[in-house]
């Protein structure tokens, strides 16, 4: 009898919390993050993980609450310990930033690989830049290349731009503009600025793609209108020479 009357009160404990949490969310998406911070701090003192997250989220971004980096790196430490890939991700961050924390890229390296084989793509991307950088592990583009390949899946992130990267540069994969034209596409079909300017810089030269100054301008135009200066001043060079 105690054995039910225990499991009874957990129910009960976790279907409040997640209703905190929930009310913690419609809350935020109002831009109530005063009021998301006291449902998500009731949800999380009584152990739901995601509000844990979200409040450390909170704290990083000083919304709702004042900024504290220590107060996010110990509540994504308790949400990462917890089986939490977004708080070990986040976590990660903090430690590449030394936010918090004194900056350690091993750390955020081992952090990054933990939430990347868990499927957070994010994660794959930032780690894929520590191996292109040499930051916490040993430089390597191969790896990079591999991480960024899995982390750009059908939605377009930053993976998939800076995986075009090293296909333009043939670094840790053969060369091959036409697949960094590919996922620059992917990016500019996106609004990524940077994707729609190397996009145009392919086709101004004729790399891995048919040369047209046409369609180079059309995608410096959508850098610049994306807010990217380099797009504005290739636009406007193209034009001056009549394209």
């Amino acid at each position: 009898m105690k054995k039910i009357i225990l499991l009874s009160i957990i129910l009960l404990t976790t279907s409040f919390c997640e209703d905190l949490f929930e009310l913690g969310l419609e809350a935020y998406n109002k831009d109530e993050f005063d009021k998301a911070a006291k449902q998500w701090q009731k949800s999380c003192d009584g152990g739901n993980i995601d509000s844990c997250t979200n409040l450390g989220t909170l704290f990083e971004n000083g919304q709702g609450v004042a900024q504290n980096y220590n107060k996010a790196a110990a509540l994504y430490k308790h949400t990462c310990d917890s089986g939490d890939t977004t708080g070990c991700h986040n976590l990660g961050v903090l430690y590449e930033r030394g936010q918090g924390v004194e900056q350690d890229y091993t750390k955020a390296a081992k952090l990054y690989k933990q939430a990347c084989d868990d499927g957070v793509n994010d994660s794959c991307s930032n780690l894929g830049l520590l191996y292109e950088n040499g930051q916490g592990v040993e430089k390597d583009y191969y790896k990079a290349a591999q991480l960024w390949q899995k982390g750009c899946g059908d939605k377009f992130s930053m993976s998939c731009y800076n995986l075009g990267t090293l296909y333009n540069k043939g670094q840790g994969v053969k060369q091959d503009y036409y697949k960094a034209a590919q996922l620059w596409q992917k990016g500019c079909d996106s609004r990524d600025d940077m994707s729609c300017y190397n996009l145009g810089i392919l086709y101004e030269n004729g790399q891995g793609i048919k040369q047209d100054y046409h369609t180079a301008k059309e995608y410096f135009g959508k850098a610049c209108d994306l807010g990217l200066q380099q797009g504005c001043d290739a636009y406007k060079k193209l034009n001056e020479r009549g394209f």
